[in-house]
């Protein structure tokens, strides 16, 4: 059995592990971590919650800590899974580390990263947009980056971010270490590999199409009238923290006003939102100070919270590939969860559909 320990990573690092539980790599971070540790670029396949952050957050580090005068940037398509990049960046290394970071974000004060830009910060993380406009405005320097990764890079390019991706990278020094991490490899990725990746090697865990194997699923055929009788009745059996996954924004709000009426523990997430908001009830989810989160597919991808028990799809999502990414917020890392689908007469035709592209085996 692989452990951390044969990675040849800093005691401090094993320590923080250690103080995480996080006792035994993943199938993802048994293959990426020592190619990454060899100063490999890298092209890597896993499907979402089998512990890709911290598969590069690890080699990153260790790099960080023995190259005097380096840095490093990371790419993610949202604001939320660059803040859930920088509380791991935090539990790994400490708050009292001399290693500095920045977390460059839309939502967020310009005066407060003008002022984390200014303490030459090691490790930046932060999404497409805003790392421009800091580029733009000369804030922000590339120049001695020796370590980039981009993060959930096939959503990057279904958000539109290709050409600030492009004029990001050309910030770059052409000497520098790359890893790229994406759920899915289609052509797109394949492309933009060949064009930021130096000699890369490649790897792939799992199948992105596939559920994690740790998650029980479950679909219930049901009218729509019966949909939120049915919702109470399943939140009243179940124990620990649940998603809830809706279609539309107007949705998620409604049925979050609904659940806390019925003295259910629940916050509203989708993208209309402001930012500070948003923290606050991801941040209150995560603590487990609210039970419930009513979420759009703004959450199906990205969203860590190790100790979310079960998911239900109280709207049916638009395609296997999204029932995949919903469901992965249960399973992290291994662990047990639990995934219901509620589906109406009008939505049997696409269920089949997601059935057949999952192949996947759901009790009725």
């Amino acid at each position: 059995m692989t452990t951390f320990q044969q990675f040849k990573l800093p005691p401090f690092l094993l320590q923080s592990l250690e103080h995480m539980q996080i006792k035994v790599p993943s199938p993802i971070q048994t293959k990426a971590i020592p190619v990454a540790m060899e100063g490999h670029d890298l092209l890597a396949s896993s499907q979402t919650g089998s512990g890709k952050t911290i598969a590069y957050l690890l080699p990153m580090i260790t790099t960080l800590n023995t190259k005097q005068g380096q840095t490093a940037l990371i790419l993610t398509p949202t604001r939320e899974l660059a803040i859930q990049v920088q509380d791991s960046l935090i539990q790994l290394i400490g708050k009292k580390s001399p290693l500095k970071m920045a977390l460059l974000i839309g939502g967020q004060s310009m005066g407060q990263q003008f002022a984390q830009l200014k303490a030459n910060p090691h490790i930046v993380v932060g999404t497409p947009g805003r790392i421009i406009d800091h580029l733009k405005r000369n804030s922000l320097k590339l120049a001695k980056t020796g370590f980039l990764v981009l993060d959930e890079t096939d959503r990057m390019l279904d958000m539109g971010f290709s050409q600030q991706l492009d004029v990001i990278v050309k910030f770059l020094p052409s000497e520098r270490q790359t890893l790229m991490f994406s759920a899915t490899m289609p052509a797109n990725i394949i492309k933009l590999a060949k064009k930021y990746l130096n000699d890369p090697q490649r790897i792939s865990v799992d199948l992105a199409a596939q559920p994690a194997p740790k998650i029980k699923q479950k679909a219930l055929y049901i009218k729509s009238a019966e949909k939120f009788p049915q919702l109470l009745k399943e939140l009243n059996e179940r124990e620990g923290s649940i998603v809830i996954f809706v279609k539309t924004k107007r949705g998620a709000e409604k049925l979050a006003k609904q659940l806390q009426a019925q003295n259910h523990n629940t916050d509203a997430i989708h993208g209309d939102l402001n930012q500070n908001k948003r923290i606050r009830a991801i941040d209150a989810f995560r603590k487990q100070k609210s039970r419930i989160m009513v979420a759009t597919d703004i959450i199906a991808r990205g969203l860590d919270v190790p100790h979310i028990q079960h998911v239900i799809n109280y709207d049916l999502p638009g395609c296997a590939e999204d029932y995949t990414h919903r469901i992965g917020r249960t399973g992290r890392a291994g662990a047990h969860g639990q995934a219901l689908t509620l589906i109406s007469p009008d939505d049997s035709r696409k269920w089949k559909s997601i059935l057949k592209s999952t192949g996947a085996q759901i009790s009725a």
